[in-house]
């Protein structure tokens, strides 16, 4: 491995008695006071009252609670999933080589009318299961029936960032029952779950429900929507409205909203609304899926000019109906890869830099960037153990791009929540996988018919 970095953050554990969680002999993966992507060899994180406490190279340890020999393996922040349709995995290759407008009005939206409640928990559960083998800790997800996804991430253990999506074809009924919804279960599972507002996207939700912008302040929630998802989307916008997804959001009041904005994937983000969200006094942050952006034949996510205006750029899959997985390692792969194609300069995005998206942005994205995202003290303990003994990751050379271009979701080896382990050995301790799966596919005829006539919303833009 990489020789060792001194780590700023480092601590000396504090001898009051035993910690609740001791991981040792690993290399460390930590920000230095610059916010500059370090590696730590030999450490140890001790994490005590619900937080850690120290990474050191200290010889003397405490005692603790449980104890993880993690030599030979990678500690590093759980990775975050910034924006997400959880359910959405049950329909995973349901439609695939379509246009946008073929996809969403032939198929998903047909089928998603037929969803039920327990539809969704059985979505969310394999979508949960998914990510913790992945390395993800947190998610920020965005769909329908959002009680039952709340309740699969209290079971799973998972921290996650929910909003319950309305258009304003529901009416005003919509509105209210994000609204209730972010207010009911916001700090629930423990705390491991924050909430959002949650209007799908300018193009399905109407001025005045954009306007919740003024609910989302007065109950400091957070917004999250789809926005300037797609080039096409903004151009129709411009000819439609004589402005941009940006613009509109703007003058919703949208960037201004103090508790934070969630954008989903802005790859139709153009040079005119970088002056618009670079003056946002609220902020404001974009989630990018490019797996989803290559299959739909859609442009990159201007990161490096999103990244120069300081608006951070976080890390997500959208739904498994358009990306097929749930891998935040194969976001962040390509997310480097398709920068360095689109700026046609190969030192742009480095796996520093990616690792940096992967870590501390995607944090500030769901707006948890005080909490989680980093391995330092009074940070909360979520962390995963990352297996590079593969022929496929060997030898390591330079450690940050074989996290990043080498390394899969298959190597991580353990996952912990807030000092919780998840998974250990690459086994889930939280989830029935087997049972889900079985009960998921016995429900899928109903689920995929199509035969119905119903679509629960029309795609044009």
């Amino acid at each position: 491995m990489t020789p060792s970095v001194p780590a700023p953050s480092a601590t000396t554990p504090s001898a009051a008695g035993p910690a609740d969680l001791l991981i040792t002999g690993c290399t460390a993966l930590v920000h230095d006071e610059h916010e500059e992507i370090a590696f730590v060899e030999d450490a140890s994180i001790v994490v005590r009252s619900g937080v850690i406490e120290a990474v050191t190279r200290e010889a003397r340890l405490p005692d603790a609670a449980l104890r993880i020999d993690a030599r030979g393996q990678v500690a590093m922040p759980g990775l975050i999933n910034c924006h997400t349709h959880t359910p959405m995995v049950a329909l995973r290759g349901i439609a695939e080589d379509l246009p946008a407008e073929e996809w969403f009005n032939d198929f998903i939206w047909p089928i998603e009318s037929n969803l039920t409640q327990k539809d969704v928990e059985l979505g969310a559960r394999l979508a949960c299961a998914e990510m913790i083998r992945g390395g993800v800790t947190c998610f920020a997800d965005h769909y329908f029936s959002m009680d039952a996804v709340a309740a699969v991430v209290s079971e799973s253990g998972l921290r996650a960032h929910l909003g319950e999506a309305f258009f304003s074809s529901q009416g005003a009924e919509g509105r209210e029952k994000s609204l209730d919804f972010a207010l009911r279960q916001r700090g629930g599972a423990g705390g491991r779950i924050t909430t959002a507002l949650a209007p799908h996207a300018p193009y399905t939700v109407d001025d005045a429900d954009l306007a919740a912008a003024a609910l989302a302040r007065e109950h400091g929630l957070p917004v999250h929507l789809h926005a300037a998802e797609s080039r096409g989307q903004t151009d129709t916008s411009l000819a439609r409205y004589g402005r941009t997804p940006i613009e509109i959001l703007q003058r919703a009041g949208l960037l201004d909203n103090e508790p934070g904005l969630l954008i989903a994937h802005g790859t139709g983000i153009v040079d005119r609304d970088l002056s618009v969200l670079a003056a946002a006094s609220g902020p404001v942050a974009v989630a990018t899926a490019p797996r989803g952006y290559l299959k739909f034949a859609w442009g990159p996510t201007p990161v490096r000019a999103l990244r120069e205006i300081g608006v951070p750029v976080g890390l997500a899959t959208d739904g498994a109906a358009s990306n097929n997985s749930l891998d935040v390692w194969e976001s962040m792969a390509l997310t480097s890869l398709v920068q360095k194609s689109t700026e046609g300069d190969p030192r742009w995005l480095t796996s520093r830099q990616a690792l940096h998206h992967a870590t501390l942005q995607s944090a500030r994205a769901v707006g948890l960037g005080e909490r989680i995202g980093s391995l330092a003290p009074g940070r909360r303990p979520d962390i995963v153990l990352v297996d590079l003994s593969g022929p496929h990751t060997q030898p390591v050379h330079d450690l940050a791009a074989t996290l990043v271009h080498s390394a899969r979701s298959g190597d991580v080896k353990t996952t912990i929540v807030d000092g919780r382990v998840l998974m250990r050995d690459r086994v889930l301790l939280t989830l029935d996988l087997p049972a889900t799966v079985r009960e998921l596919v016995e429900r899928l005829p109903a689920l995929v018919d199509r035969g119905r006539g119903r679509r629960i919303q029309e795609y044009d833009t």
